[in-house]
């Protein structure tokens, strides 16, 4: 037993609890007793106030109802309106996990529904959202989940008792923080930052360059990195230049925890499928495979908003809404007894959008800021955000009008659903015709149906649009999904003007790429940049004026002349220059070290320049494999 769990019995009735495990930072308490499990008269709350930490206690496995009984009184609890999907139950943990189309209507009025399941069939409820649109990949990864319910136990058993017990590096002659760049500094890509502590040893992301075939991956050679010390990986959303190599460290060993929310954990799966997928077309061998990305599922511990937990015996941290994409997070990081407390922006965007809240801006306490530099050059202003949509608007309506095609090239995630929530607005508004086909290619269908499943990581606007079956924006008639390369071509023969949102957004790969060839001789059409094209991708060149494009196909080489018109919008769900300065002068704490990174070289330098100029705070644009100490 650990010192914690014997202080917390100390303070509850003898006899009471037959088992205390750890469930990550939580700690459960089972009990054979059916009264103190429906009434406890405040007992644990009481503990809870005295050690602050979480405590829940269950009904020992040996008291549940039977499980097929159960199932049978919960559907009767439960009405029909709320759409019971499936139940699962979890037995080694007393849980059962019920899937609904309308969770409201499942949990009742203040949550009576779930009160009369535990007085009825001593399980504890969960109700999870099934999502408007079917996902495959949230299908695979809950059945992952259930299918080690054993497994995960004893994981998440084992994290717990390294938080609590593990000192195990005690030795400690001084305190110190150090933080290495492993990747992601001076560059936009592979981001990975390695935090130490006498007792820690933490990842802040781990991602790939997807646009540099040369350095595409972090420096994990570095002589600092030992992959059987970590401890903790955290990612802070799920962008593969943020979340693309956390399954190769699981290739290599790595069984500990991955701390994310849950649409980043669902939606870096998908994208992780995906590069394995691209690297198998392209003749590559991928650099893991399929079961790498479940042993990862297998590990993720996923985190609300402001929820505190301690990851390690010294570092604790909380995630924060960093309105980049569905789920991305700012990371708050405590570590040590009030020793030192940072915040890691990653992708930050600190405005509202269509679809998401602005970036949060208030922490507890805060003395270094790590935050992004992508737009953070002193020309990179862009256009507020209804000025840039009501220009992509004009520019859509201008080439529906002359009957072409518009080809979006977007990021799977975030981008593409902003532009249909932005659709939906013009077609509500009576802009744009609500019989013009949207067709959806690649995996942006998968993603925006993992937005119907998260709709409370969405702004309040789209998030009462999902309630409303009637008025979600992802399930307009005139939505299409393109899932073959048939339905691909029948589309670009089809006569008649439509609108295209296709992956990969840098028209690195993917099927964007397939649409640009097809369309782009054609002067009725239009293709439009809405996000980052990275150094050295087939965006970037054609953004930088290149018109005619080789392609190789087997030992022929075909050339396309880019006739469509071309216009790019940098609508993006990263802060511009003005945000990006106006998020650090809003940080409540102010921080006292500022360091600057996630952007091309100059861009940092520069950021970090005004920013010591205006803020008069330290700054540093660290360069890749430098070590910061911070304390």
């Amino acid at each position: 037993m650990s010192e914690i769990i014997d202080e917390i019995l100390k303070h509850l009735p003898k006899n009471k609890v037959s088992d205390a495990v750890f469930e990550g930072a939580n700690i459960v308490l089972y009990t054979k007793n059916k009264d103190f499990f429906l009434d406890d008269k405040g007992i644990v709350r009481e503990v809870v106030n005295m050690i602050k930490k979480r405590i829940e206690l269950r009904p020992d496995p040996g008291v549940c109802m039977e499980q097929e009984k159960a199932e049978k009184l919960i559907k009767k609890i439960i009405t029909d309106e709320a759409g019971i999907e499936q139940i699962i139950f979890d037995p080694q943990r007393s849980i059962v996990i019920i899937e609904v189309q309308k969770p409201g209507l499942a949990i009742g009025k203040q949550g009576e529904n779930l009160q009369e399941i535990k007085k009825q069939t001593f399980w504890v409820p969960q109700i999870k959202r099934t999502p408007a649109i079917r996902s495959q990949i949230i299908e695979n990864i809950r059945a992952v989940l259930y299918q080690n319910n054993d497994y995960r136990r004893k994981f998440l058993h084992k994290t717990g008792q390294r938080i609590y017990n593990g000192w195990l590096r005690r030795e400690k002659k001084e305190e110190w923080i150090r933080l290495s760049m492993l990747g992601g500094a001076r560059q936009v890509g592979r981001s990975c930052y390695f935090l130490q502590t006498p007792e820690s040893r933490v990842i802040l992301d781990c991602g790939i360059d997807v646009a540099n075939e040369e350095e595409a991956y972090p420096y994990l050679e570095a002589p600092e990195f030992n992959i059987k010390e970590l401890d903790a990986v955290i990612v802070s959303h799920a962008h593969l230049d943020h979340s693309g190599l956390v399954p190769y460290l699981f290739k290599f060993g790595y069984r500990g925890p991955v701390y994310c929310t849950l649409p980043s954990r669902d939606i870096m799966s998908l994208l992780q499928l995906d590069l394995i997928k691209i690297q198998r077309n392209e003749g590559k061998e991928p650099i893991y495979t399929s079961e790498e990305i479940k042993e990862m599922v297998k590990h993720t511990i996923c985190l609300d908003y402001e929820e505190v937990t301690d990851i390690t015996p010294d570092v604790r941290i909380t995630l924060y809404n960093a309105g980049h994409m569905l789920g991305s997070a700012l990371v708050h990081i405590h570590i040590g007894n009030g020793l030192h407390n940072m915040v890691y922006t990653a992708d930050v965007k600190y405005a509202k959008t269509n679809m998401l809240s602005l970036a949060a801006t208030n922490f507890p306490r805060l003395e270094t800021l790590m935050i992004e530099a992508t737009y953070g050059g002193k020309d990179n202003v862009l256009p507020p955000i209804k000025e840039a949509d009501a220009q992509l608007s004009e520019h859509i309506i201008e080439t529906i009008n002359k009957k072409g095609k518009v080809l979006l090239p977007v990021l799977g995630s975030g981008r593409a659903q902003e532009i249909i929530v932005l659709l939906d607005k013009l077609m509500r508004e009576g802009h744009l015709s609500d019989k013009i086909p949207i067709y959806i290619d690649g995996m942006v269908w998968d993603i925006t149906a993992i937005h119907t499943a998260y709709p409370e990581f969405l702004n309040s606007s789209v998030r009462q649009q999902i309630f409303h079956k009637d008025n979600n924006p992802f399930l307009r008639e005139n939505i299409k999904r393109i899932g073959s390369p048939k339905e691909r071509q029948d589309l670009v023969e089809e006569k008649g003007p439509c609108i295209i949102l296709a992956t990969s957004g840098m028209l690195v790969g993917g099927p964007s790429v397939e649409y640009l060839k097809a369309l782009s001789e054609n002067p009725k059409n239009l293709l439009i940049f809405t996000c980052y094209q990275g150094e050295g991708s087939l965006g970037r060149r054609i953004q930088r004026g290149e018109r005619e494009i080789n392609f190789q196909k087997g030992n022929k080489v075909e050339t396309y002349e880019i006739k469509m018109d071309i216009e790019k919008l940098e609508i993006t769900g990263h802060s511009d220059r003005r945000e990006l300065m106006s998020f650090i002068n809003h940080c409540n704490p102010k921080p006292k070290r500022v360091i600057v990174v996630h952007g091309e070289s100059s861009k940092c330098l520069d950021l970090a320049r005004s920013v010591h100029k205006g803020a008069r705070v330290e700054t540093i644009a660290p360069r890749n494999l430098d070590v910061l100490r911070l304390k």
